[in-house]
């Protein structure tokens, strides 16, 4: 019965390479500037961008805000069409609480749809390939986290590997570098390669 498990392990490897050979040749998305912005700014968030702060330890969040800085830091060009917006503007004033952004800029829930609506209609920007294990996953690569309601509720970013096991960083926590699954507690995670 091992045996089998492992030839089906290798197969899938396989197929999933095969299908995604022109995903991995024709990416311009920036790994090392994402990854270089999020362990810049993981602990001490960037001033120039309005930071959402937690509302009861529950709700709201800098965590996908912080996220879009870091997809922006890689080269994903911001989007202002109708059907998957993801932008951010500067208000250029004093405060940064005259900004404004698009709900996928700063929801998880809609940055992932939009980035895995992205990436099944070949859309311009900023895409999300869902795989279904972490040996996958880049420096770069987002893994999000769903709630039992089934609502995406946090996003997080590759930012180095011990052990070939992904550690992260995020915001609402601010954490650098820690093991995923030591982040907030999830019914489920989904795991995203990104690609522009």
């Amino acid at each position: 019965m091992n045996f089998h498990t492992i030839v089906i392990i290798v197969f899938n490897y396989s197929n999933f390479m095969e299908s995604n050979m022109d995903f991995f040749r024709t990416n311009q998305y920036s790994r090392r500037n994402a990854v270089n912005y999020a362990i810049t700014y993981a602990l001490h968030p960037n001033p120039g961008f309005r930071y959402f702060p937690l509302i009861n330890n529950e709700t709201s969040g800098d965590c996908t805000n912080f996220i879009s800085q870091c997809l922006l830091a890689g080269g994903a060009p911001m989007i202002y069409n109708s059907s998957h917006p993801w932008w951010y503007n500067k208000a250029n004033t004093v405060s940064t609480k005259d900004d404004t952004w698009s709900v996928s800029w700063a929801v998880a829930h809609s940055l992932y749809w939009t980035l895995k609506v992205n990436q099944q209609s070949q859309a311009f920007g900023v895409k999300g390939l869902e795989v279904y294990d972490s040996r996958y996953l880049e420096l770069g690569d987002l893994i999000f986290f769903e709630g039992d309601n089934g609502i995406i509720f946090h996003a997080t970013i590759v930012t180095s590997f011990i052990n070939s096991q992904p550690l992260v960083s995020h915001h609402s926590f601010e954490a650098l570098n820690i093991y995923y699954k030591n982040s907030w507690p999830a019914e489920r995670v989904h795991f995203l390669k990104i690609s522009i």
